[in-house]
């Protein structure tokens, strides 16, 4: 018998493998292909106190060794969201995690209270990389005295446990992360996107209509590993690694590096059984190794 379960902020997990906000929709869209009560989490995409037409199209572009995308959060708001989004997760046994967006501070506060009464609820993340229109558009999780506030304030006012989503476009990730820590944080979700550019060269023109874009997939995996390693050793907060995980070989080496979980994004567009995938291969690895318990795993690079 082996033992896959893990606890995040005090919420136990069958596995440690969700997917990532952004590229499963809310569960709806996947659930003719995967057995959402097989995951360990179901996180939703972005969700805002109203909703958001997102940015102009053309929005995604290929790239070798993954993709870009420039989506700007589109969503329908949090009012759509629990009378329809909800409702339908209630179905499945996983946990939901809620990704939460906002331009001010204000907005992130009443999504976060809006959610403070749904049951079906476990976890919030936060998505502090959304531009702070009150300080010119940084992103709110590119300034560590930023990210401490935000995460206080958040806080303050949720139920459930907050999980931070930190942003790599930094010099020093950790910096951020001891920021969230000391904001209250329950728990750490990295790395998000990078941003990057493409230029259609027969065309001269840019690939994304926002001309830069967020880039994922497989080419980025080693940085996020790097970072979830740096912020394990900088941080007692438990950590949901993700960036670039395609097979459990990947997701693997998250938690070795220091992840207590795991999520899959990308990998869902060209592959809709991807988590499944490194589910199965998390399990065939544990019995390969004579490994009883994840969480022996667990940070335990050498």
């Amino acid at each position: 018998m082996i033992n896959t379960k893990v606890t995040v902020a005090g919420v136990e997990l069958k596995n440690p493998v969700m997917t990532a906000s952004g590229t499963f929709g809310s569960g709806m869209e996947y659930s003719e292909f995967v057995d959402l009560s097989r995951l360990g989490a179901v996180v939703t995409k972005g969700v805002a106190n109203v909703p958001w037409p997102g940015n102009p199209t053309p929005r995604v572009a290929e790239i070798r060794g993954g993709m870009m995308n420039a989506i700007g959060l589109q969503n329908p708001g949090i009012e759509t969201f629990c009378a329809r989004d909800l409702p339908f997760l209630a179905q499945y046994d996983t946990a939901v995690i809620v990704n939460v967006c906002g331009h001010t501070t204000e907005e992130y506060v009443e999504v976060v209270e809006r959610l403070s009464d749904e049951d079906r609820v476990d976890l919030l993340e936060i998505n502090i990389s959304c531009p702070n229109v009150r300080c010119g558009g940084i992103a709110f999780g590119q300034n560590p005295d930023s990210v401490e506030a935000i995460t206080r304030e958040i806080r303050r006012h949720a139920k459930q446990p907050v999980i931070m989503k930190l942003s790599p476009n930094v010099t020093d990730i950790t910096e951020l992360a001891r920021a969230a820590e000391a904001g209250g944080a329950d728990a750490l979700s990295m790395i998000n996107t990078l941003t990057g550019m493409k230029i259609d060269v027969n065309r001269r023109t840019f690939a994304l209509a926002n001309q830069t874009g967020g880039v994922s997939g497989p080419a980025i995996h080693p940085i996020a590993v790097r970072m979830v390693y740096q912020t394990a050793q900088a941080v007692k907060l438990p950590i949901i690694g993700m960036g670039g995980i395609s097979s459990a070989e990947d997701a693997l080496e998250f938690i070795l590096a220091g992840a207590t979980a795991v999520a899959v994004g990308t990998a869902n567009f060209r592959n809709p059984h991807a988590a499944l995938d490194v589910i199965e291969g998390i399990e065939e690895y544990m019995r390969r190794q004579n490994t009883e318990d994840i969480r022996s795993l667990i940070g335990a690079v050498r």
